[in-house]
């Protein structure tokens, strides 16, 4: 893949081919290949081995992926319809109601980079969102009260950029990062804190 993302140092070329595009082709994802992204994310480091993280899928042409759809806001509805699966990351903040589970969060995130390069690696693309609608989906997920809405993924094959809105074609094209120079300080923090966008 042709790139412009271009490493400050030598890494291995999975980070930089992997991105996020909304452009999905309406090609079928078996439950299996789903079961598969999430497998990997089983097999993510953990904070004392607490595995926080869980997962909540659908199929697309199946009732729960329709459900799981509903839950997002417009936006992304508008092009994660199209889709072969939507998953969505949830953490648990707490194992016994007292004692938080402080990297619940962090841990959950790396489940779903996890994900994202198992799907990559299968030809697949994910797209993570948080445009979601938070409080509405823990009432539709049944949800404990430990238990909070992190993130939503679509999953699927890609699918020709025309079959976007004229707005998110300029935007389908894997994004640059700030440089490591913004954002790792040997020591102690130093910089400012700004939005890349």
């Amino acid at each position: 893949m042709t790139t412009n993302r271009i490493p400050t140092y030598p890494i291995d070329s999975q980070f930089l081919d992997r991105w996020s595009p909304r452009a999905f082709s309406e090609r079928t994802l078996s439950e299996d290949q789903v079961l598969t992204v999430l497998e990997a994310a089983r097999w993510a480091p953990s904070a004392a081995n607490l595995q926080p993280w869980r997962f909540i899928y659908g199929v697309r042409g199946e009732p729960e992926f329709n459900t799981l759809l509903s839950l997002l806001v417009p936006f992304n509805e508008g092009w994660a319809k199209h889709a072969g699966a939507l998953i969505f990351i949830t953490s648990v903040s707490s194992f016994d109601g007292e004692r938080p589970v402080r990297s619940a969060s962090f841990d959950a995130g790396a489940a779903t980079l996890a994900l994202s390069l198992q799907a990559h690696k299968m030809g697949l693309i994910a797209h993570a969102m948080g445009g979601i609608e938070y409080e509405k989906a823990p009432l539709v997920l049944n949800l404990p009260d430990t238990v909070r809405v992190e993130a939503a993924v679509a999953i699927g094959y890609q699918g020709e950029v025309t079959s976007l809105s004229e707005a998110l074609q300029q935007r389908e094209t894997p994004s640059v990062r700030q440089p490591l120079s913004a954002i790792a300080f040997k020591g102690r923090f130093e910089g400012e804190i700004k939005s890349p966008a």
